[in-house]
């Protein structure tokens, strides 16, 4: 110990020891030996001492007051104890308050300087598994679950795990297992495409065939991609389009909705062709081409294009876009449109089922058993999903291996307190943009799993959910709490 805290530790030991045994004799025995004592082997003393002076304190108390009732009430009056249960050399009352006041006073600077020596001799994964076992004991777990997983990356070490195995709902943070999913297979290169076509000839005002849209699920498109398809027909200098307006919706099946989403939830519409992510491609195609002088004689309908057909022109998004939307803003339909790519190729409609096999295999190099989640779509809207917190650590520790992608993942994540859907959460040092992850919520479930920095500077993965919770704000202030504690 240095000299000083010597000298005021054994000061605080030394009044402790005299204002309960009224002596200073043993204190003489002690004191060379408190000089030399660790700091540990002075706290569990200490902490003795303090422990044998509040037993000692209480049962006095016990002696020397007494609770009668007044009139029937409930009002006390403190009685003196006769001579015969107390000795003659107690103290009066006002000298035995005076007591307790003053030994209160020594007993909490003594905690108060324990609690520092400690704090600075813990380390810091003691400190989180600490505080974290403190939250835990919040009332909010007397009626709901949580899983919670908590790994420090650069030392590949578990920090904390609780219920980590529990298969549970994991909502939105579903996402976290798509994106990872799209960015080990696709690539961080990888593009989205929609392509417009015409067939048949023109004369010198008049289209004599089919304009074709084939839709890649990209939903993103909009007014600027149309415009764009308007100006790529009006190159024919056509007025007229005696032809149809035709939709190739072969990219993938026919199901409109995911697997286990509730009906009166506002989903949204999964097709190959989107225009501001709504199911109306055609009908605005038609409008702006009436606003630009060209009129569709023929109606709307469903088709592929033919191989005699030529290319009009085409629009692209990068995944980056479409990854940033679906983490930071947690779209729904983006990360479906995600889903959807992972399950396309080989010239078959795109399905949800070849979808999870990819994530099945990104779940295998991750090290997770199949026994640890049940894969239902790609946004966490259903509620056929079920992960565990262990799993999603995994993810995100296989996902931080991987240093092609690791950054463009970890950028797309919602960063506490700066964007996203953290934006307006943990808006304060040290949590503030020290915390980048996915959130999550459905009825009754609030989700978070994503990377933090301890204050060692190390990179930590984590997750947390709470199932069954009727407070979202009780279990989202749970969750920063959390974080807090593996970030201070």
């Amino acid at each position: 110990m240095h000299s000083r805290a010597v000298f005021v530790h054994n000061q605080v030991f030394l009044s402790i020891y005299y204002s309960y045994f009224q002596t200073d004799k043993p204190c003489l025995i002690f004191f060379s030996y408190l000089c030399n004592m660790t700091r540990k082997t002075y706290i569990n003393i200490l902490t003795l001492l303090s422990l044998i002076v509040s037993i000692s304190s209480t049962a006095q108390d016990k002696l020397s007051k007494r609770a009668t009732t007044v009139n029937g009430n409930n009002a006390t009056t403190l009685l003196t104890v006769p001579s015969e249960e107390m000795p003659n050399d107690t103290l009066s009352q006002e000298g035995e308050e005076r007591k307790e006041f003053e030994t209160a006073d020594l007993l909490a600077l003594a905690d108060s300087m324990a609690s520092d020596s400690m704090a600075r001799e813990v380390s810091f994964p003691e400190r989180a598994v600490m505080k974290i076992d403190n939250l835990l004991k919040d009332n909010l777990f007397k009626t709901s679950q949580v899983g919670l997983m908590v790994w420090d990356l650069d030392r590949d070490t578990l920090i904390y795990a609780y219920n980590e195995k529990q298969l549970m709902r994991p909502a939105s943070t579903m996402k976290i297992l798509t994106a990872i999913t799209a960015l080990d297979k696709l690539g961080k290169n990888y593009r989205y495409m929609t392509s417009v076509y015409a067939t048949g000839d023109c004369d010198s005002t008049s289209l004599c065939g089919n304009i074709y849209v084939k839709g890649g699920m990209d939903p993103s498109f909009g007014s600027y991609d149309m415009d764009c398809f308007i100006e790529d027909i009006a190159k024919l200098h056509i007025d007229t389009i005696r032809g149809k307006l035709v939709a190739d919706l072969s990219f993938k099946d026919s199901k409109p909705f995911g697997e286990g989403w509730c009906w009166d939830d506002k989903n949204p519409t999964l097709t190959p062709l989107l225009y501001n992510k709504t199911d109306n491609f055609l009908a605005i195609l038609r409008e702006r081409l009436k606003a630009q002088g060209i009129v569709v004689m023929g109606g709307d309908s469903v088709g592929v294009v033919p191989s005699n057909a030529r290319l009009l022109g085409e629009r692209y998004s990068s995944i980056e876009s479409i990854l940033y939307c679906t983490l930071k803003d947690s779209d729904n339909l983006y990360a479906e449109s995600l889903l959807y790519h992972l399950g396309s190729g080989n010239g078959r409609p795109a399905t949800a089922k070849r979808a999870q096999e990819a994530e099945k295999e990104v779940l295998r190099k991750a090290g997770v058993d199949k026994s640890q989640y049940r894969l239902a779509d790609g946004s966490g809207l259903s509620l056929y999903n079920y992960l565990s917190a262990e799993c999603e650590v995994k993810l995100l520790r296989y996902a931080y291996k991987n240093k092609k992608y690791f950054g463009t993942f970890c950028q797309a994540l919602p960063s506490a307190g700066i964007d996203g859907t953290l934006k307006r959460r943990m808006t304060h040092e040290p949590v503030l943009d020290n915390v980048r992850a996915k959130t999550g919520t459905l009825t009754g479930i609030v989700s978070l799993a994503g990377y933090a920095t301890s204050p060692e500077g190390n990179m930590l993965a984590f997750c947390i959910i709470n199932q069954s919770v009727m407070s979202a704000k009780s279990a989202r202030n749970f969750q920063d709490r959390v974080c807090m504690a593996i970030c201070k």
